[in-house]
């Protein structure tokens, strides 16, 4: 089971990388997610993940704070406005354009639905 949770751990950080550079994919989330198996199966993989210099700051102010810095707020929906519009115009079906719209005012409203991290201090995205 340990190895197993390394396991998951390991690929939801890679998700969460991959997911700083490309605006679909989450990358809060996934950190969360390695975390909480890092936690339960090694905790020296937990404190390298949770002092990473690019990912570590996504788990603990969010784990502080319950909170969304406004900048991440901006940044993650306008990538994600930016290519959802995208994927609206060239996609043919209308019932798809409706979907990813949908889909796309789902994700916006579940981010805005957290709090807003006033504070700029040790903020990272």
């Amino acid at each position: 089971m340990r190895y197993l949770c390394i396991t998951l751990g390991t690929i939801f950080v890679i998700l969460g990388a991959i997911g700083l550079l490309i605006p679909l994919l989450p990358t809060t989330p996934f950190l969360l997610l390695a975390a909480a198996l890092y936690i339960r199966s090694s905790e020296k993989l937990y404190l390298w993940l949770i002092n990473q210099r690019m990912l570590g700051p996504y788990i603990r102010i969010f784990m502080e704070t319950k909170a969304i810095p406004l900048r991440g707020k901006i940044v993650s929906t306008t990538m994600m406005w930016c290519a959802m519009g995208y994927c609206i115009i060239i996609v043919q079906p209308l019932w798809l354009k409706i979907t990813i719209a949908i889909t796309a005012i789902g994700v916006t409203a579940y981010i805005l639905s957290f709090k807003t991290l006033k504070s700029n201090k040790n903020q990272n995205g």
